[in-house]
């Protein structure tokens, strides 16, 4: 299936996990895809390979999204290299977790910066360029964390749940332009992030889940490329992907 041929996306936090998968299942639906890395650069050009071995066109920029002007200047690039933008998916994110008894200045304002702020400015900048096509399709990545909190986590949570807000509000803007704005809500899910978390913990975190067990990305991804490709009349929801664990 190539329902995507033609079009273009650009997918943030790329170079491994949930994102290289996002890139991964869209480029295998046909789109062209732009991934967005911020130090990995081994790692995201062998996803650019990967992509390309699909059949598709692909490209990757480095750009530190805790830098407002960074988004900003990765939507700018891509629209010059390819003249348009189909889809746009922001699931660059970062954890700085820490009770609220050891949360510095510095924790809070860096997580906010990274996660929901660089979904401000490419949203922001990709905004006109999909007003003017009467086209878009834009799919946050926020977290079940963002609903029901989490302990060690009011950073991440409040970037989170924050990015819900955002897409629903953008999804009033959006829909007369044909615009869609949705949200993705994974739930615990096996990426190097959580291979570092102690087997006991692991093992704590699974009983919290009613399937016994951790998604993958595959399957949060498939999520984000059904609404991009399929959702045409689905917009302003947050869809979880989360074993259970939030409901």
């Amino acid at each position: 299936m190539e329902d995507l041929k033609g079009k273009t996306a650009i997918v943030t936090g790329a170079s491994r996990g949930i994102g290289k998968e996002i890139a991964l299942q869209l480029a295998k639906r046909g789109a062209d895809v732009a991934i967005n890395y911020v130090s990995r650069e081994a790692d995201a050009n062998k996803v650019v390979k990967e992509l390309e071995d699909l059949g598709v066109r692909a490209l990757a920029f480095q750009a530190d999204l805790s830098q407002m002007t960074a988004g900003r200047e990765l939507v700018r690039k891509v629209q010059k290299e390819w003249g348009r933008i189909d889809i746009l998916v922001n699931n660059a994110g970062i954890t700085r977790d820490k009770a609220m008894k050891n949360l510095s200045d510095e924790d809070w304002t860096e997580v906010l910066d990274t996660n929901l702020g660089s979904v401000y400015a490419t949203c922001s900048e990709v905004w006109p360029i999909m007003m003017e096509q009467k086209f878009g399709r834009i799919v946050n990545i926020t977290s079940f964390v963002g609903q029901a909190g989490n302990f060690g986590q009011a950073n991440y949570a409040a970037s989170k749940g924050g990015i819900i807000a955002f897409t629903k509000t953008l999804a009033l803007e959006g829909g007369r332009h044909n615009i869609t704005v949705n949200a993705i809500a994974p739930g615990f899910t096996e990426t190097e992030m959580l291979a570092q978390v102690p087997e006991n913990i692991r093992e704590k975190i699974i009983s919290r889940v009613p399937m016994g067990r951790f998604g993958q990305p595959e399957e949060i991804a498939k999520a984000v490329v059904f609404v991009a490709a399929d959702g045409d009349y689905i917009t302003g929801q947050q869809i979880n992907v989360n074993g259970g664990v939030y409901m």
